[in-house]
């Protein structure tokens, strides 16, 4: 078993990168950058571990933060991590796991990669003493619990503790739907301050390692060292991080119309956007459930969730917030194939529920791989 620290000389990197795998969604960076400048500060050090050195008989489970992006954008971040210190709805929602479950957690691992959802969950590891895991269970962000490589792969997403941020506590102990869970979370969530914390997909060592997506944390170092290094060239930080992550350039433009709504603990959009440069005369619509779950060019479908829709500032290379978007805003997409584990997710009957179209206002939209539609 190899355990290792996270360097915070990579925080800026690690952010970069995790904006980028946010699309859209998955938390304010801005927001994770105080997470990890307040652990800086106390000598709080989150230890790391590869999947493939856990061992099989260990206790694991996944978790966040859920709330809306527009809601969450009202909160003072600095006073919600201070606020932290002495009240953290995670630590009290994976208290409750290890309760229900009646054995001590010995890792922990994200369930999304995100500006905050990641950094979070690393604040929560140092502070509980156990090491995180080096993974995560999309592999980007995504805005319903039950769209993971983990339900799609036969774990059990309940038992569900749920905190919210007034202090109010859920426990789903067992769902027949897929999502229902994550249906109830919102509600309480809703009706609880716009945020608040859970825990879920208990398992043991073996089922994490066969089920999650890894490196999610090293890749997103090593996405932001890329756009990082292109500033100081002074080349292209999108070509660089294109590159590194093995995507293609789907689009660029300005955005020119946004329809949007925040309902039930989501930041529904559908955002237009009319090419320019190599995109002239062309255009771009995508659909946005906090992250953006499907693209199309000139009509045709480009991009289906789970498989990967980068939205990037075509300046800094750095992901955006779907709930910043503005009419006249220049915008880039890259993507690319989602991991594998999340496409073998989706040959299963539950897995292609959870990641239905019907999730995102699209139910005749039919899962087609990237590969297949930008051949």
């Amino acid at each position: 078993m190899s355990v290792y620290a996270f360097d915070f000389k990579d925080t800026d990197a690690l952010l970069i990168g995790l904006s980028q795998f946010g699309t859209g969604g998955g938390g304010d960076p801005e927001w994770g950058r105080k997470i990890l400048d307040k652990d800086k500060s106390k000598g709080s050090i989150c230890q790391l571990i590869d999947p493939e050195d856990v061992e099989d008989d260990a206790f694991v489970c996944s978790g966040g933060i859920m709330g809306s992006v527009k809601a969450l954008e009202k909160l003072s971040y600095q006073d919600i991590v201070d606020g932290w210190e002495d009240d953290f709805v995670l630590i009290k929602a994976f208290r409750e796991m290890e309760r229900v479950m009646g054995r001590k957690l010995d890792y922990i691992i994200p369930f999304e990669a995100g500006g905050l959802n990641t950094p979070v969950i690393m604040t929560l590891a140092a502070r509980m003493g156990i090491p995180m895991i080096n993974g995560d269970a999309v592999g980007r962000s995504a805005p319903e619990t039950q769209m993971t490589s983990f339900i799609g792969l036969g774990l059990s997403l309940t038992p569900m503790p749920l905190v919210d941020h007034l202090g109010n506590k859920i426990v789903v102990m067992e769902s027949l739907e897929a999502t229902y869970a994550d249906e109830i979370g919102r509600f309480v969530v809703t009706k609880g301050g716009g945020l608040g914390g859970n825990a879920h997909y208990p398992m043991n060592g073996a089922d994490l390692k066969r089920c999650c997506v890894p490196n999610i944390v090293t890749d997103a170092i090593a996405y932001g060292k890329a756009v990082l290094d292109a500033r100081d060239r002074k080349t292209d930080p999108v070509d660089a991080f294109i590159k590194s992550c093995g995507g293609i350039k789907l689009f660029q433009g300005v955005i020119t119309d946004i329809i949007a709504e925040d309902a039930l603990g989501f930041y529904l959009t559908r955002v237009k956007v009319k090419g320019e440069g190599d995109f002239k005369e062309r255009y771009l619509e995508t659909v946005i459930k906090n992250e953006t779950m499907a693209v199309w060019i000139d009509g045709e479908i480009r991009t289906i969730f789970p498989d990967i829709a980068f939205i990037l500032n075509p300046e800094s290379g750095e992901g955006l917030m779907s709930a910043g978007l503005e009419i006249g805003q220049p915008i880039v997409f890259v993507g690319k194939p989602c991991h594998e584990r999340m496409q073998e997710a989706l040959k299963s009957s539950i897995g292609a529920k959870a990641f239905s179209g019907a999730r995102y206002g699209c139910p005749n939209l039919a899962y087609v791989p990237f590969d297949k539609l930008n051949n």
